[in-house]
């Protein structure tokens, strides 16, 4: 159901509800803690390792996909779990996990309300995928980090759609999108305070899409994710909201050999490695 333009506040009082009620937000998946907690402890056994993420399947098929991914481009392909442990290593192990785990938080309660999501999923692992590939190639920043980085910088829009319990309020897509605008920050770094994740993924959160802000003279995250946002807007038509790349405090800060913009407005190195880019964002979904 679908209400007139006038009774937009019911949106916002839904979302206002689910702010103000932070138990009501998703908590990290057990099997989720219970997999970080054993990366993060000095000498974790292996065989223990393997056999937590074994118990989802899903899991496991994520972590073989992404270790055998072009992004990373490892010699041999691995073919168990302990082959992908070796190439990832914790720290990526752990950032995969917490992409897995994301997807999965969000109960829908409609047909509608999938559509939506899947919608807003695609978006988001493109987004992820190209800042995958952008830091791949620049340097500087780990790929897995940037990854992980650019798809919790807007979790806040898939925690709006959790606001909404009733399969009969559904928002219209236009109405979403002003939804995530108006609170999709306020959501996002609840939501990251709340699963206890490193500080520097919810200043991503705040800063994400401030196309001027210039912290360090270097390339960082922050310009990865602004740098991938950028390019995910120009694929969902929305140009004429944008200012020119050139203008971007990211920008500058590529190497000249990476400045190259395409006759499209993009980036030549992220239209010249599409093809890897969407291999990346088929894996994550």
């Amino acid at each position: 159901m679908e209400t007139t333009q006038s009774d937009y506040s019911i949106y916002r009082q839904v979302v206002t509800q689910l702010i103000n009620d932070r138990e009501q937000l998703p908590s990290l998946p057990t099997l989720t803690l219970e997999i970080r907690r054993a990366l993060a402890e000095p000498e974790v056994s292996m065989t223990r390792l393997i056999g937590l993420i074994g118990r989802d399947p899903a899991l496991s098929a994520l972590l073989m996909k992404y270790a055998s991914s072009a992004l990373l481009r490892t010699r041999v392909v691995p073919k168990t779990l302990q082959d992908v442990l070796r190439v990832l290593g914790m720290q990526q192990v752990d950032r995969v996990v917490m992409l897995h785990s994301v997807k999965s938080l969000f109960i829908l309660h409609s047909a509608e309300h999938k559509l939506l999501f899947l919608d807003a999923w695609q978006r988001l692992t493109l987004k992820a995928s190209i800042c995958g590939c952008l830091a791949r190639k620049v340097g500087r920043v780990p790929a897995d980090h940037a990854v992980l980085g650019s798809l919790l910088s807007e979790v806040g829009s898939l925690a709006v759609l959790s606001a909404f319990k009733a399969g009969d309020l559904v928002p219209t897509p236009a109405r979403y999108h002003s939804l995530c605008q108006a609170y999709g920050k306020s959501l996002g770094v609840m939501l990251l305070k709340k699963w206890a994740v490193d500080e520097a993924y919810v200043d991503l959160v705040r800063e994400a899409g401030n196309w001027t802000l210039q912290r360090q003279r270097q390339i960082e995250l922050l310009d990865l994710v602004n740098l991938s946002l950028f390019h995910a807007l120009l694929d969902r038509h929305d140009a004429t909201q944008l200012p020119a790349l050139a203008s971007l405090a990211a920008y500058a800060k590529l190497p000249g050999a990476h400045q190259e913009v395409a006759a499209d407005g993009r980036l030549a190195l992220v239209s010249q490695h599409g093809d890897e880019i969407h291999e990346l964002a088929a894996i994550l979904r």
